[in-house]
């Protein structure tokens, strides 16, 4: 609801997919088995990077910490969306629609910067090779860390309190959670300043920044593997990066659409989709991209099997 007289907002009413009002059930039971599936396949990736003796290089410790990065990011708003799908409680007091707001955006940046260092890393170990151990060490790869998150977190505290600030004439948000684009929607005022600053700071520094980062590592590591006389070197090479190229194409990919636009046009009924799509697709993906491409991991994940299946039928 609306205070009265004023533009301050209590509460909101997340909309959801009303048009979609006879399949809530379907599409309850779907983003169930998605939530379930991604936050248990990146859960026992973070464990068995952890844990395994063989998984201890830097490459592992940033995929652990993607990881964690995506059950946190799902978590955000996946079950949200299930309360409102299965129990029609739309309302949401608004001071926890600025919590989520600031803690997806902090998560975004969070895993654009981490690509970035992961990108980083396989250029290291490809292209400087001898001197890898001393480039990557830990304490380089904590410092690399902890500087994609402050810088994360600077970015969603900018955003928050620009959205905290305007005044609102609506509360009811067109989308399954909250947003930048849909609640720009509901501002009385004009919007640009917002815009401007979105496409500036999320799209310039937090997005196209580490992804020109990301294409200029490639770019030398593409250079190096060419150099490379042995078929089975470049092979071995670019399979290391592939898992990599493919998760920052779909999140790169469904965020541009999602965030590098103007307001304009902005169409809710079809964002909607592509926002949902965006929140559970790599987080989903993640661990199966992963998983299945790295030889090291599936090993890891099968001897860690043996083992606890070995003791328990011991038991």
């Amino acid at each position: 609801m609306l205070k009265s007289n004023t533009s301050i907002i209590l509460e909101v009413i997340i909309l959801g997919f009303p048009e979609m009002s006879e399949k809530r059930l379907l599409l309850f039971m779907l983003l169930f088995h998605i939530y379930v599936m991604a936050s248990s396949g990146n859960l026992l990736i973070m464990i068995v990077t952890k844990l395994d003796s063989s998984l201890q290089s830097p490459m592992y410790f940033f995929l652990g910490h993607l990881s964690m990065i995506d059950i946190c990011y799902i978590s955000a708003t996946v079950p949200l969306m299930l309360v409102i799908l299965i129990s029609h409680h739309n309302h949401l007091q608004f001071s926890a629609c600025v919590v989520q707001l600031h803690t997806v955006i902090f998560l975004e940046g969070a895993e654009c910067f981490l690509l970035a260092i992961m990108a980083y890393d396989r250029y290291a170990a490809i292209c400087r090779p001898l001197h890898y151990t001393f480039i990557m060490k830990r304490g380089v790869c904590y410092k690399l860390l902890c500087g994609g998150i402050l810088c994360s977190l600077l970015n969603s505290m900018i955003h928050t309190t620009l959205i905290i600030r305007l005044p609102f004439c609506d509360n009811e948000i067109n989308h399954m959670f909250c947003d930048i684009p849909p609640l720009l929607k509901l501002s009385c005022i004009d919007t640009y300043l917002n815009e401007v600053i979105l496409f500036a700071v999320s799209a310039v520094f937090v997005g196209l920044g580490p992804l020109v980062f990301i294409l200029i590592s490639y770019f030398y590591i593409v250079v190096t593997i060419l150099k490379n006389t042995s078929n089975v070197g470049r092979q071995k090479m670019f399979s290391t990066c592939v898992s990599h190229l493919i998760i920052v194409t779909m999140f790169y990919g469904t965020g541009c659409f999602n965030y590098v636009r103007p307001r304009s046009s902005y169409s809710m009924e079809r964002d909607k989709l592509v926002s949902v799509i965006y929140n559970v697709a790599t987080p989903f993906l993640n661990p199966i991209v992963y998983s299945l491409r790295n030889n090291e991991v599936k090993r890891a994940l099968i001897n860690g099997c043996r083992k606890h299946f070995f003791h328990k039928g011991r038991l």
